[in-house]
């Protein structure tokens, strides 16, 4: 992923609120949202080349989301990182204590930022080893820190806030990920990449020679356990391929 914006515990109606974007090459073979056959307790998209996943939530209300931190100067790990999101979905630790069992092996993946929820708490960590409980607020991350103030991070945050008020709609939230537009060039960050580049992957919805947005995906969790999960695919040509909508109940969700 390379930009998500949420909501946690600030809706009326949602105990947790997400839109994402997941930004990754064209070439890398994926498989669209699903109920996993080997892990049939997990929906989510899956990354057949290394066989992790980016953003899934379980039948439980278990929920994970990953983005890269983009750093060039960093060394590569030896284990993916889309690994963390389907091995805490596929466990039974809270999310400090996963985040808490990481610290042994941090080295051993690239920069990442994880967020982890269990319905109850929801934490956030990255390959720095912070580990921290997040209080009710709305938040966004893309590849850098939790709010690192990239533009678009925080023009998502605001078009979420200024739905807070209401009852979200689809097409509302799939807004704020699908804006093409590009930073101007004085409020682009700089993570030691080419400038052209960097102002290419200021948007939300990216799409350049080869990479770009490969899918938008919505989460609601209401706070009486009611799960609505909704994915759009897209092609190397930037255009919608596949949509996926699917709902399903908590049996015991924490208030």
């Amino acid at each position: 992923m390379c930009l998500i914006v949420f909501a946690w515990r600030s809706h009326s109606q949602h105990k947790l609120l997400v839109a994402a974007n997941r930004d990754e090459f064209y070439a890398r073979p994926t498989e669209a949202a699903h109920f996993w056959k080997d892990a049939p307790h997990i929906l989510a998209g899956r990354d057949l080349e290394q066989g992790g996943t980016w953003l899934g939530i379980t039948t439980s209300g278990r929920f994970a989301a990953l983005t890269n931190v983009r750093n060039p100067q960093a060394p590569l790990g030896s284990l993916s990182r889309g690994l963390l999101v389907s091995d805490f979905l596929n466990s039974d630790a809270t999310p400090e204590q996963f985040l808490q069992q990481l610290q042994a092996t941090l080295s051993s993946y690239s920069p990442f930022n994880l967020l982890l929820g269990d319905g109850d708490q929801f934490h956030y960590g990255n390959s720095q080893g912070e580990c921290r409980e997040l209080q009710p607020g709305i938040y966004g991350l893309s590849n850098a820190t939790l709010d690192t103030p990239w533009p678009k991070v925080m023009q998502s945050k605001q078009q979420l806030f200024d739905l807070m008020p209401h009852e979200p709609r689809p097409d509302e939230l799939f807004a704020i990920l699908a804006d093409r537009e590009h930073a101007s060039e004085n409020t682009l960050p700089d993570t030691g990449i080419d400038s052209a580049l960097e102002k290419q992957l200021s948007a939300r919805f990216i799409h350049i020679k080869g990479y770009g947005t490969r899918s938008s995906t919505l989460l609601s969790c209401s706070h009486t356990g009611d799960i609505q999960f909704t994915e759009k695919q897209f092609d190397d040509n930037g255009l919608e391929k596949n949509y996926y909508s699917t709902s399903f109940t908590i049996p015991v969700f924490p208030s």
